[in-house]
């Protein structure tokens, strides 16, 4: 009789809903990008970051997006955000897509290895995977500086066991008709592009999303 009256007791004592599980926090995935993901130039909802979200929807995956992208963004700007981010939205996958605006600068390119080093080790701390995201630059700033900044985004990626998405842009701006994908400014991508990003990246970053 005792026991049971303790059993009644320690129940009735209990808030409300303790005894049911707490509701799973959703997986979050932070991008932290410039122009080309936060969609410069395209109306809203067509980029690959909008993309990736209505497709994880329509598959009934959970995961929320946060697009921290900001056009004209470097290495350096990234990284100075990126606590902040990591502590506000305690992410479990980021997608760093960014280097580009340091090599349109001509900023060092042992800075922007640096920084994404830098950047990939805090969120690796912070318990996320990282996604480097990759990129070319054209032709006419030389094969050997192309080269260098090419590799920098496998370089880290390989020091610090993340992700690497080898070129964001495959099938955008190495095709014949290297302007039909692109704004009138011939940096942006196009609308038209923005599914062929995602399916450059999507590979790389799906099995992290399970």
């Amino acid at each position: 009789m005792l026991r049971r009256h303790f059993i009644r007791f320690s129940l009735a004592g209990l808030p409300i809903g303790a005894l049911a599980a707490s509701p799973a926090r959703p997986p979050v995935l932070l991008v932290l990008g410039d122009s080309l993901s936060a969609e410069y130039g395209l109306a809203r909802g067509t980029g690959w970051v909008a993309l990736l979200q209505k497709q994880l929807l329509a598959e009934k995956n959970p995961t929320k997006i946060v697009n921290a992208s900001i056009s004209g963004d470097t290495t350096s700007g990234g990284r100075s955000r990126l606590p902040a981010l990591l502590k506000n939205h305690q992410p479990t996958v980021v997608v760093i897509e960014l280097g580009s605006n340091d090599a349109l600068r001509g900023l060092p390119l042992t800075m922007t290895e640096d920084n994404l080093t830098a950047m990939t080790q805090a969120a690796q701390q912070a318990g996320a995977k990282v996604v480097l995201v990759g990129m070319q630059m054209p032709p006419n700033y030389g094969a050997d500086y192309g080269n260098r900044f090419s590799s920098l985004f496998e370089k880290a990626a390989k020091a610090q066991k993340a992700a690497l998405v080898p070129f964001m842009l495959k099938g955008v701006a190495d095709q014949k008709d290297v302007l039909k994908l692109f704004q009138a400014d011939r940096i942006h991508p196009t609308a038209e592009a923005h599914p062929t990003i995602l399916a450059n990246i999507l590979p790389t970053l799906k099995p992290l999303l399970k």
